[in-house]
C-alpha cells in the first residue's frame, strides 16, 4: 500500500516528537500493553481518590452533627420527661388526622405562652398535657416553639443501632412545615423528599424518612458485619456512602471471584442488581503475565443468593459452594 507525501510527513513530525514510537508491526501490541498499564494505573488512583473521599466526606459528617446531635438529643430527652402520658399507635392510627392535631396542639401552646406573657398573668400550676406517640420505630413529641420533633430509632437484627432527629417548624397551623433541622446524614435525599411530599403529604414524608434511615443503616450494617466476620477473606471492599453500591473481591480461595451489588432505591435492603463473576487464580496470573485478558465465568448460585438473602448469610452460602462450583465450572471449560 502507497503512503501520500502528506501521511509520510505527518508520520515523520510523529517520530520526532517521540523518537520512540514502535514501528508500523508494533503498533497495536505497544498500544494494548500501554492502554492495560494506564488503566490499572488509573484504576489504583480512582480507588485511593474514592477511599479518601468516603473517609473525609464520613469524618465531614460525623463532625458537623455532633453537637446538633448532642443539643437535639438533650431536647428530646427532656420533652419525653415531661410527658404525661405515650400513646403507641398502629395501622391507622397513626394518620393525616392525628398530625393535624399535633400541629394545633403545638400552635395551642404556643398562643398560649403568648398570651401569658403579654398580660402577666400566672400560670396555672396544674399539669398541662403532654403526650408522646410512638409509630413503629418513630417517637413523635411536641418541642418547645411550634415545632413538632421525630426521633428514628434505627435496628439491627432485632438489635438497637444509631439514632436521628428531625425537626419540623411551620409559621402557624395553615402555613405548611419545613425542615428546621436534623441529624439526617447528608447523602440520604432529605431535601428532595422535603420538595416533593412534605407539602402535600407530610406523613408520606415523615414514614419515608423512617424508611430511608433503616434500610441506610440495615446496607451499611450488613456490609460491617461481614468485614468482622469474614475480613481475612475479603481483598478490596468499596461502598458509596449511602452503600446502594458495593463491591468486594475475594481472593483467598482457588478462584478470585468479584462481586457487584447495586440497589434500584436507597430504600431497599436486598440489593436488585447483582453480577458475580470469577477466575481461576492460576488462569488469572497466567493472564497478566501474558498480557491476555482472562475468561470469567458467572456464578448464578451465588447471584440469587444475594438477591434472596442479606449479605452475611449470602455470603456464608456462597463460601460454602464456592470451591466446588468453581471447579466443575472450569473442568467443563477446559476438558482433559
Amino acid at each position: 500500500m502507497e503512503v501520500s507525501d502528506f501521511e509520510e510527513e505527518t508520520l515523520k513530525k510523529r517520530h520526532k516528537k517521540n523518537p520512540f514510537t514502535p514501528s508500523m508491526g508494533e503498533v497495536n501490541f505497544m498500544h494494548e500493553d500501554d492502554d492495560n498499564d494506564r488503566l490499572e494505573t488509573a484504576r489504583a488512583r480512582f480507588s485511593n481518590v474514592i477511599k479518601r473521599h468516603t473517609a473525609l466526606a464520613e469524618r465531614l459528617s460525623r463532625d458537623s452533627d455532633k453537637m446538633i446531635f448532642e443539643r437535639l438529643q438533650k431536647e428530646f430527652e427532656a420533652a419525653r420527661a415531661s410527658q404525661t402520658e405515650e400513646v403507641y399507635l398502629d395501622g391507622e392510627e397513626w394518620n393525616d388526622g392525628l398530625l393535624a392535631t399535633i400541629r394545633e396542639r403545638v400552635h395551642m401552646e404556643v398562643d398560649r405562652k403568648a398570651m401569658l406573657a403579654e398580660t402577666d398573668m400566672i400560670p396555672n400550676h396544674h399539669v398541662e398535657e403532654k403526650i408522646t406517640y410512638r409509630v413503629g420505630n418513630k417517637v413523635i413529641c411536641c418541642l418547645e416553639g411550634a415545632r413538632i420533633g421525630i426521633q428514628y430509632e434505627t435496628t439491627f437484627a432485632g438489635d438497637p443501632c444509631e439514632l436521628y432527629h428531625l425537626v419540623l417548624e411551620s409559621k402557624s397551623f395553615l402555613e405548611k412545615m419545613t425542615v428546621l433541622e436534623h441529624t439526617i446524614p447528608f447523602f440520604l435525599p432529605l431535601r428532595e423528599a422535603e420538595n416533593d411530599l412534605l407539602s402535600s403529604n407530610a406523613m408520606r414524608f415523615i414514614d419515608y424518612i423512617g424508611e430511608l434511615l433503616q434500610a441506610y443503616v440495615d446496607r451499611k450494617e450488613q456490609v460491617r458485619l461481614i468485614k468482622e466476620l469474614y475480613g481475612n477473606q475479603i481483598g478490596e471492599l468499596y461502598h458509596s456512602l449511602p452503600y446502594h453500591i458495593i463491591e468486594f473481591v475475594l481472593d483467598d480461595f482457588t478462584c478470585k471471584v468479584i462481586v457487584s451489588l447495586r440497589y434500584a432505591d436507597l430504600v431497599s435492603v436486598l440489593p436488585t442488581r447483582v453480577r458475580v463473576i470469577a477466575w481461576p487464580i492460576d488462569q488469572f496470573k497466567k493472564s497478566e503475565v501474558m498480557g491476555a485478558h482472562p475468561s470469567p465465568s458467572r456464578l448464578s448460585y451465588a447471584e440469587d443468593a444475594l438477591k434472596s438473602m442479606s449479605l452475611p448469610e449470602a455470603y456464608a452460602e456462597i463460601v460454602l459452594k464456592l470451591r466446588q462450583v468453581t471447579q466443575e465450572i472450569f473442568e467443563d471449560r477446559n476438558p482433559s
